[in-house]
């Protein structure tokens, strides 16, 4: 689509460094340089005034990408673009049958609820849980790991989502300051809300974390 557009070489399209690394190869493959930009820390995706600000002479388009069922301020985005002549592409994340969504819903609805210890997900704007992604507090990423290496010995599935920032890979390594995105990437640990999960396993994922309380030490 970026090629289609026309965008290329001398080009500069900005996208957040906070997910997969494959948005910033396909700007690199269509000829231009990826900027990245900090995101909101309450949807995890771009931060409409901190991509105003990331806009130079050479920025052709922005990419916008929905994170864990909850949607970027895409009327925002659109308005930046439409005010500097930018395109602006959104990648979706694909969309499960509403009666999953509902059941979803239901289960973070309970995490919501019952968790102790950690921040659980602002639930605005429609979120639809394709991860419930939950922040471990602490130092910092030593916490997060150590919250869920035990909870995974508790039997609980989990998974960090964003191991590591598109900025702190080799081949995208730039001095620019995302606090938000490295403060993410170091804090947060999806829990399972799958449909197919029964209340006692619903649970289980509670008391586990709640054994935890979210404030354990740093791991050496």
């Amino acid at each position: 689509m970026l090629r289609a557009a026309g965008v290329g070489v001398g080009d500069e399209v900005i996208v957040p460094a906070f997910g997969n690394v494959e948005v910033a190869e396909a700007v690199t493959l269509a000829g231009a340089l990826p900027v990245f930009a900090d995101i909101d820390p309450v949807t995890y995706c771009l931060d409409a005034s901190l991509v105003e600000d990331a806009v130079t002479p050479r920025t052709a388009a922005i990419v916008v990408v929905h994170r864990f069922g909850r949607s970027a301020d895409i009327s925002r985005l659109h308005g930046i673009g439409q005010r500097h002549g930018l395109l602006v592409l959104e990648q979706g994340e694909s969309e499960a049958p509403y009666d999953e969504v509902a059941q979803r819903r239901e289960r973070a609805a309970f995490l919501d609820a019952k968790l102790r210890g950690v921040r659980t997900p602002d639930g605005g704007d429609g979120h639809t849980y394709q991860q419930y992604v939950v922040r471990v507090p602490g130092n910092g990423r030593p916490d997060r790991d150590a919250f869920a290496r035990a909870v995974r010995a508790k039997g609980v599935e989990c998974r960090v989502p964003v191991k590591t920032p598109v900025h702190r890979l080799p081949e995208f390594r730039r001095c620019v300051s995302l606090p938000e995105t490295e403060r993410a990437a170091d804090e947060t640990l999806a829990l399972p809300v799958d449909a197919s999960l029964t209340k006692r396993e619903m649970q289980r994922i509670v008391s586990a974390c709640n054994a935890l309380g979210g404030l354990l030490q740093p791991a050496f």
